[in-house]
Order: C-alpha cells, then sequence, then structure tokens
C-alpha cells in the first residue's frame, strides 16, 4: 500500500500537525493519556478505499508497554514509536503496539505512527448521490470511528484532534475545529487524473472519537457570519456557516437566520460557546441531526425537502456545550447529553415563542413518555444495555428532558441554571456522571438532591396518580385525596394547585407529596367558599400520569 506520493503528501502534512500544541491530557485505558490525534487521510476519486495516517501524541504513565487502539478491518501497513519501527498486532478491532523495547521507560510522551488503509464499510460514509456527485462524509456515534481511523474508541477518551484531508480538487473539505489552510497538488505522470487538494482543520479542544469527522463533497458555503459577539472561548465570538449542495442557494440561509440567536441565547445561559466556529452541513448522517464538535451534520433528506427545523437546529447545537464539551463519562449516562439538548431545545422554544409554546412541547413530551414501553420497563441511567443504539430511547431524550424541567421546577430558575453553569464549568472539555450533576446543583442549592436522582433516574417507569378533591364548607378547607397505582415504590413530588374562586380569581398552592400509597393533604390556601374548579398542575411541571376523579 506505499505509495509515494500519498507518502510524501502524509509526512509533510504531519511535520505541520506535530508542530501545533496538544489540549489537557484525557484518562484512556492503556496507563497512557492520549492528547492529540493528528490524522492525514487521502481520500478516492472513487470506490471507498482509502489511505490513512494517523500520528498520536501520548503520555506515559507507569511504564506502559503497550497502547491499544480500536481499528476494524482496515489493514495496518506499519508502526513507529518515536521514529522507530515497532512491534504490533492486529487481531479483531485491537490494535495492540507494544511500547516497550521502542525507547527507555523514563521517556513520558511518545509519538506513535500507524500507517492503514482499505476498503471503508462504515464510520466514513463514501457515497454518490442522484446526480453522480460523490460525497465521504464521518458518521461516527456510537463506536464506530474504529472503522476508518485508529483511536481509543469510548466517550471518556477526549483528545484535540487535527486533520489533514487530500481529496480530489473540487470537493469542499470542512472538519472540526478551525480552518487553517488549503494547498492544490498538480496532476503528475504518476497520478495523471485529477489535481488534489489538501484541505487542513484543527481542534483546539479535546473531544471524543465519536464526534470527530471530516466531509467531503461539492458543497457551497453560505456564509451566517461573526455571532454571538464576546460569548465565545475564542474571541471574537462564534463564525457560523451553512455548507449545502448548490442546488438549494435559493433555501439558505432559510431557518439558518435564527443559528446567530440560539447560540447567543444558550451562551447567555450556561457559558461561552466552546468551539472556534460552528458550521451546519448537509450530510448522509444516518440521524437526522449529529453533534459533531463544531460541524453539525445534517440528514441529507430534511435539506433537500427543505424542512430543516429551528427546533433541530437548537437542539444540534445545545450539545456542543451537553454531549460535546461536557460528555457522558460512560453511554449509561447518556441523558446528560440527550436530555440536556431535548430540554434546551424546549427552552428556545420558550424564549422564542414564549410560555404556552413551551409547556405545549413540554406536554407532548410527556404523552411520548406515557406511552413508551421502553421508560416502564427500563431506568433512565441504563448501565446494563449493551446495544448503545438502544440507548436512544424516550428515557435518554424526553425523561431525561423532563428531570431537568421538574429540577427547574423544584428549585426555581436562579438555583437551577447556576447549577447547570457550575457542572457545566467544572466538567468543561471532560466527561462527567450523573452524580457529578447532582453535585453541582447540590453546591448551589444547599438542598439535598440525592433522593431526587435515585427517583427519576435509577428507576423505571413514572407515578400513576388518581387525585381528586373536596370542600368542607363548615371550616372552609380544600383538602386533596392522592393515591398512588404503580406496582412498586410510590414516589415522592411536588403538586401544584390551582384553586379558581366562582369569580374567576385565581390562587396557587403547592403539596409535598410523601411517598405513600395514599396521602390526604390539606390545601394551605384562606377560602371564603366552595371552589368553581380545582386544577391539578397547571404549570405543567409534574411528570406523571394524571387522573382527576370528581369531587368527593
Amino acid at each position: 500500500m506505499k505509495h509515494l506520493r500519498f507518502f510524501g503528501i502524509v509526512l509533510a502534512a504531519a511535520a505541520v500537525g506535530l508542530a501545533l500544541a496538544a489540549s489537557p491530557a484525557v484518562d484512556s485505558p492503556n496507563s497512557l493519556t492520549i492528547v492529540n490525534y493528528d490524522f492525514t487521510i487521502t481520500l478516492p476519486e472513487s470506490g471507498r478505499f482509502i489511505q490513512g495516517c494517523a500520528v498520536i501524541t501520548a503520555i506515559r504513565a507507569n511504564d506502559a508497554d503497550q497502547l491499544s487502539l480500536d481499528l476494524v478491518d482496515l489493514h495496518v501497513d506499519s508502526v513507529y514509536v518515536g521514529g522507530k519501527p515497532a512491534p504490533y498486532s492486529h487481531h479483531g478491532s485491537s490494535l495492540d503496539i507494544t511500547l516497550a523495547h521502542s525507547f527507555a521507560a523514563s521517556m513520558d510522551t511518545m509519538l506513535v505512527t500507524v500507517w492503514y488503509g482499505g476498503n471503508v464499510d462504515d464510520g466514513l460514509i463514501i457515497h454518490t448521490d442522484r446526480q453522480g456527485r460523490w460525497f465521504a462524509f464521518g458518521d461516527n456515534w456510537p463506536d464506530r470511528a474504529r472503522r476508518w481511523l485508529p483511536t481509543v474508541d469510548r466517550p471518556d477518551a477526549k483528545a484535540t484532534v487535527t486533520w489533514n484531508v487530500i481529496a480530489p480538487a473540487g470537493r469542499t473539505v470542512v472538519a472540526n475545529g478551525r480552518f487553517v489552510e488549503q494547498k492544490t497538488f498538480p496532476s503528475d505522470n504518476q497520478n495523471p487524473s485529477t489535481p488534489r487538494t489538501l484541505t487542513r482543520w484543527k481542534s483546539e479542544r479535546p473531544i471524543s472519537s465519536y464526534l470527530m469527522v471530516i466531509a467531503a463533497g461539492p458543497l457551497v458555503k453560505v456564509d451566517l457570519g461573526l455571532t454571538a459577539p464576546g460569548l465565545s472561548e475564542f474571541p471574537p465570538g462564534v463564525p457560523q456557516s451553512v455548507y449545502a449542495l448548490p442546488e438549494l442557494s435559493d433555501y439558505l440561509p432559510g431557518p439558518f437566520r435564527t443559528a446567530g440567536d440560539i447560540v447567543t441565547f444558550f451562551s447567555m445561559l450556561v457559558a461561552p460557546f466552546p468551539y472556534e466556529k460552528l458550521a451546519h452541513v448537509q450530510s448522509y448522517t444516518r440521524y437526522g441531526g449529529m453533534e459533531n464538535a463544531s460541524a453539525i451534520f445534517y440528514a441529507d433528506g430534511i435539506f433537500m425537502q427543505r424542512r430543516v427545523s429551528t427546533g433541530l437546529i437548537a437542539h444540534e447545537t445545545a450539545h456542543q456545550w451537553f454531549g460535546d464539551a461536557v460528555t457522558s463519562k460512560s453511554w449509561g449516562h447518556i441523558w446528560l447529553s440527550e436530555g440536556f439538548a431535548s430540554y434546551f431545545e424546549q427552552l428556545w422554544v420558550e424564549n422564542s415563542e414564549g410560555t404556552e409554546a413551551f409547556r405545549t412541547g413540554m406536554k407532548r413530551l410527556r404523552e411520548e413518555i406515557l406511552h413508551s414501553e421502553v421508560t416502564g420497563s427500563r431506568p433512565v441511567i441504563d448501565t446494563l444495555q449493551t446495544n448503545l443504539i438502544q440507548l436512544l430511547n424516550t428515557n435518554s431524550y424526553q425523561k431525561g428532558a423532563w428531570t431537568l424541567h421538574m429540577l427547574r421546577s423544584m428549585l426555581g430558575d436562579s438555583l437551577f441554571f447556576g447549577g447547570v453553569s457550575e457542572y457545566y464549568r467544572c466538567h468543561r472539555h471532560s466527561t462527567a456522571t450523573s452524580d457529578d450533576l447532582c453535585s453541582a446543583l447540590m453546591n448551589v442549592s444547599h438542598k439535598e438532591l440525592r433522593w431526587f436522582f435515585d427517583q427519576w433516574l435509577r428507576r423505571p417507569g413514572v407515578p400513576d396518580v388518581n387525585l381528586n378533591w373536596n370542600f368542607d364548607v363548615q371550616t372552609h378547607t380544600l383538602n386533596v385525596d392522592v393515591i398512588q397505582n404503580e406496582s412498586g415504590q410510590a414516589y415522592a413530588f411536588p403538586l401544584t394547585i390551582e384553586v379558581v374562586s366562582s369569580e374567576g380569581k385565581s390562587s396557587f398552592a403547592t403539596l409535598q407529596i410523601p411517598a405513600q400509597r395514599k396521602v390526604t393533604l390539606n390545601v394551605p390556601l384562606a377560602l371564603t367558599a366552595r371552589p368553581e374548579r380545582v386544577v391539578f398542575d397547571p404549570r405543567t411541571e409534574l411528570l406523571a400520569s394524571i387522573k382527576c376523579l370528581a369531587e368527593q
């Protein structure tokens, strides 16, 4: 697989990449810490055969004698450690590189170079569209990066990444991070067909392998300008753009006109935007949208049908903070990604369309939860699920969003968003667990919340509640009966009640419902007459199946 022209371009690309600084280290499973990947990928003019070179910067600890990388199916041509050939074995999905004889044990930083290639069947999606146009797109979630990149392919193994993409001329190349440069290599006698371009992108923030992507195709850039001024980790603001097929020029920027406002809103709500830029890319991802760090990929179909929604844009943009910058330490806590993105999508609705539209959205999510078999049978924190695709369910999205919503309703906006910002600040560009979020919210609110996380995240199902009320005309007291019907342990929750008088005046009270099968509580309101009606959960704050019985 050695092609002299390819190797010359790769070596030039690697030299530039190695001069760039790596990010803070992130733990990996080999007593080693990989801090940077420098990938050079040569894409074909047709077919699915790629050639690759990965230059990996790693920090050695505890005299580790082996580096294990994930790489499936592709052929490994050679491996070097510290510039010297190193022994390795490549069986199944594991590339195991021996380090002990490559350099002195005292060396704590090393460069590992892997030359590899072959036909790619997944991870890098190479596709020809209806008009015969050739594309290549990374689509790695959850563990498909190993199908085209040698990495530690787990969400908790984060590193910076540099891309050197060699593609046929005429393709636009987009990747994570900031654009560095593009060079054109003219055709020659050895490669007399199409001239090639070398395009470089670099991400200065560590990201997980499932977020490391490139896109290459006949895409046209629509510049959205500098957005969220003063609200980026990379001053002066967040450059945004859309990359799409040329025939969509009359559609764009279309829904992406809101992209700047969305980034501004989330930046002010949580923290400055974490990456160098934000690109919105028409692609062939298998998902409706994929939140790759600084380069969101959207499914081709929704672009071609011209139905990209602002909700989808908001959802994938929220992931830049939650999922990308703060990544769940293991897949069982994926609600920290999808639940946050789903709730922040609704927060954007609340900000842009008002409270009633927000409550309508939360009611829709609640109905989806109540009709979900998954929610009734598995907990949100699902560490036993080995089929990772099955984690993309109503627990991770809708119930995760509702868990955040109930925390907000219980704590109030100042404490809730203060706790979320504290959680983000403590785990930015790293990983987190559900307990980390709990700790941050408890630190800010000074309230005990472990019971709440256990109840809503570690138990399947939701409360099934029958409610009825009665008014005592002699004592002018309003009582509420709460009956929980679920077969397991009863839930504890706050229940807001709206009491409407015959004159149409509303009064509100919140009852703290204990974890008991049946309880009767007095509503702490001074009433002079029988209410015209009593409304349970008027502000849409409780995740439960609620049945309101007639007054007794």
